[in-house]
């Protein structure tokens, strides 16, 4: 897991480069997804189940703020990673500057609306019935902390494109072991409930937040925060936009797809079924931490040749990201067809003086999840391709395609198909979606990347 200099992306073999910027990457992100995953568990079993289904409603919103960061991060990290192969320092460290602002201005803009239009989100976002107040406590005081994921973000992937994959893994690391501790005390010992959890998480941020200043003070970074280079210049914020706008476009999809899905699966089966995609939910985010820990390396290996015209590299850096994020999709397949009812019964609590509403959601919850679950990771061994096809698209600066790519899956098939299989299937069109849009964007995405590969890297 050591950190390699940036010159050593053009040089070191694709195998051990790959290795070494996606190990550390995946146990980041494992780390991270561990924590969405237990967080879920700890709220299940020392608040209740529709407590769950209240964060499910809260987490499209706060995290589509924090996107904006991973947006300006990764849009950024792009032209960094090209201009350090470039050798055009000046270049970085402005691009850098000019992340730092943006992110600052954009994300306390969007944290002031999102406070100011509270009771009209909510609902809006599947957050009725019993599940609206819970959401309402924990969406007010996690929406402080939200500038400072957006920073945390932003930051990271600027680690990573620097060639520091072992920071950024500790990066992510510092929020969520935070969180969980903090859960405990908060939640647990406390008994703070739902602002327990709130608190837990807002705190878990500022930690992180900590530590990337830290980085970047320091003398392991080769980009330091200057004040010379935070004046925003719009040439630069264009460039970081045009290649950012895939990820928030992506994250924008996402919060859509939250906002459909709560309120088509409310009106299928109330407070119950939101659960069971909010557990759902938390197993996508979490089942393919391997997936996403080698797409997160495959992009500085892939922009940093790319910029330094060594396109054997870049496609040899292609085929090996697919292969071994193929091997780790099966595997996690694998898991999910076996164990689904266990993993659903982790999430749900049987503490004493429960609700006859809270028995009869959990007692649904685990008859009706494992068959959903199923069909939501049918396709999960084909995505690897779908992946870093897209991402190696934004590696490269070409946004376009990028763009189009990323949202193939989500936006142009599944969200048509949850909108019109449910009318003739009930619940399971919401469920079979999931596979079919899997399927039909990684056709799509095959035949655009053997194309590009075809005519610019031969």
């Amino acid at each position: 897991m050591a950190n390699v200099s940036a010159e050593q992306l053009g040089t070191e073999t694709i195998s051990s480069l790959l290795i070494k910027q996606a190990l550390p990457a995946s146990i980041g992100i494992l780390v991270m997804s561990l924590n969405v995953l237990v967080d879920s568990i700890f709220v299940g079993n020392w608040i209740g189940s529709i407590a769950i289904a209240a964060i499910n409603v809260v987490l499209p919103i706060s995290f589509f703020i924090g996107a904006l960061g991973m947006a300006i991060g990764i849009g950024g990290a792009s032209i960094i990673s090209r201009a350090l192969g470039a050798n055009h320092k000046e270049k970085a460290l402005r691009t850098f500057g000019n992340q730092i602002s943006f992110t600052i201005l954009i994300t306390v803009v969007m944290v002031m609306v999102g406070l100011t239009f509270v009771d009209t989100l909510i609902p809006a976002f599947g957050g009725k019935g019993s599940i609206f107040e819970l959401a309402k406590i924990y969406y007010t005081i996690v929406l402080y902390g939200v500038p400072f994921l957006a920073l945390n973000m932003m930051g990271n992937n600027v680690i990573r494109s620097e060639g520091k994959p072992k920071f950024a893994m500790i990066a992510m690391i510092i929020p969520s072991v935070g969180n969980l501790i903090l859960d405990y005390l908060l939640i647990n010992v406390l008994d703070y409930g739902m602002e327990g959890a709130a608190w837990a998480t807002t705190i878990s941020y500022f930690m992180c937040f900590l530590y990337i200043v830290y980085f970047f003070l320091s003398d392991h970074s080769e980009l330091k925060i200057s004040s010379k280079y935070l004046r925003i210049k719009f040439s630069i914020v264009k460039e970081i936009s045009s290649l950012g706008v895939v990820t928030l476009s992506r994250q924008a999809v996402v919060s859509v797809i939250y906002l459909l899905m709560n309120n088509i699966l409310f009106d299928l089966g109330g407070e119950a079924m939101v659960a069971v995609y909010a557990i759902i939910g938390r197993m996508l985010m979490f089942a393919l931490f391997p997936v996403f820990g080698v797409t997160q390396g495959f992009l500085p290996i892939a922009g940093f040749n790319y910029g330094a015209q060594k396109y054997d590299r870049v496609k040899e850096s292609i085929y090996t990201a697919i292969k071994y994020a193929a091997i780790l999709a099966t595997i996690v397949f694998a898991g999910l067809m076996i164990f689904p009812g266990e993993i659903a019964g982790l999430f749900l609590g049987h503490k004493p003086g429960m609700s006859e509403l809270e028995l009869a959601t959990n007692a649904f919850v685990l008859e009706n999840t494992p068959s959903a679950m199923r069909w939501v990771f049918a396709a999960t061994p084909i995505i690897a391709l779908q992946l870093i096809g897209a991402a190696y698209f934004q590696a490269i600066g070409k946004a376009v395609p990028a763009l189009l790519l990323t949202l193939c899956r989500q936006g142009f098939f599944f969200i048509p198909l949850i909108l019109i299989l449910p009318n003739f299937l009930g619940e399971l069109g919401v469920w079979i979606s999931f596979p079919i849009a899997d399927f039909l964007a990684t056709i799509v995405t095959g035949y655009y990347l053997r194309k590009e590969i075809r005519l610019n890297l031969s």
